[in-house]
């Protein structure tokens, strides 16, 4: 049996990784087979490439090079974690794909998105998730709660407010092109309702896609 493939989205400091963990417990409380992963990263080569990505000694990276490098990324984590738990039926709840690529390098970095969703063709031969939840915040709140949280920094939250406005621009554009796959959740509410809004969204669509 397939199992379900579910890509968190979002702009930095939108809380993904606090409303996956909650929807996995909700999951697992109900007899689902969950796995939790990240992008980029999630399996050990790949997060050897994420350190890459993210060293903020790396601020002179090309743009073209760090398409590469998530494409190249994404690639070994599909190969290593989401495919083979996919194929045993598991639902896969993963923090950023595809979509991360085509608003960071594609839209903010000015590549376009034809040309980074070209290179991920390659690299993903055309995997898709089966839903994608938006997290919606806007960039000057998530950088706030960033600085409340003191999460450490990376090289993509020294970028300038302006790229980030670029990034939040990238993925309402998305939205349009994909409004059947991608599900906003407005993140600026209470955190316990944005769980509890995500988690109908999940149940719902499980209830109407998948048996276990």
């Amino acid at each position: 049996m397939k199992g379900l493939f579910i890509t968190f989205e979002g702009t930095e400091g939108s809380g993904k990784t606090t409303i996956i963990n909650n929807l996995k417990e909700e999951l697992e409380s109900k007899g689902y087979d969950v796995i939790t992963t990240r992008e980029p990263g999630g399996g050990k080569i790949a997060e050897q490439i994420r350190d890459v990505l993210l060293n903020v000694d790396n601020t002179k990276m090309d743009k073209i090079t760090e398409a590469l490098l998530y494409a190249a990324s994404r690639r070994q984590h599909l190969a290593e974690v989401v495919v083979p738990n996919l194929q045993q039926g598991k639902i896969v709840l993963c923090d950023r794909y595809l979509d991360s690529s085509l608003v960071y390098q594609g839209y903010a970095r000015g590549i376009g998105f034809e040309k980074v969703y070209e290179i991920n063709q390659f690299a993903t031969e055309g995997i898709m998730p089966d839903l994608t939840i938006y997290i919606d915040v806007y960039p000057s709140v998530g950088f706030k709660r960033i600085n409340e949280n003191h999460r450490n920094q990376n090289r993509l939250d020294l970028e300038t407010r302006s790229f980030h406005k670029l990034v939040y621009e990238g993925y309402q554009k998305l939205i349009q092109k994909f409004p059947k796959r991608i599900k906003v959740v407005d993140g600026e509410k209470p955190l316990l309702e944005v769980c509890e809004q995500v988690n109908n969204i999940i149940f719902s669509y499980l209830e109407k896609n998948y048996v276990f």
